[in-house]
């Protein structure tokens, strides 16, 4: 396992009520997790900057490119809070999300 790279990349911008608690939470998640995994945060300021990400909506979290949710990339993009259907993943859920992705890169 040590030479599998995981890249958790969340993307956000200021303004939207959800984004300090998602950091908490995935910066949670990664404390919980035993190997090391490369931490982004990207803070998306322009529409020109959504749609060359492919914004998914405040805030996003990416494991190696894929969203936390499996939602995909949308045809237009632009500054926007996120709505997750059934409130924000909870640090386990999150932490479940990354162990997955590791076990599918191994």
């Amino acid at each position: 396992m040590a030479d599998i790279k995981i890249l958790i990349e969340i993307q956000h911008f200021e303004g939207c009520p959800n984004s300090s608690e998602m950091i908490k939470r995935v910066k949670k998640a990664i404390g919980q997790i035993p190997f090391d995994v490369n931490y982004q945060e990207i803070l998306v300021e322009t529409s020109e900057l959504a749609q060359r990400l492919k914004f998914r909506g405040s805030p996003t979290v990416l494991i190696n490119g894929v969203d936390l949710e499996n939602m995909p990339e949308p045809q237009e993009s632009d500054l926007a809070c996120r709505y997750y259907k059934n409130g924000l993943p909870s640090v386990t859920q999150i932490k479940e999300f990354i162990t997955d992705k590791l076990k599918e890169e191994e």
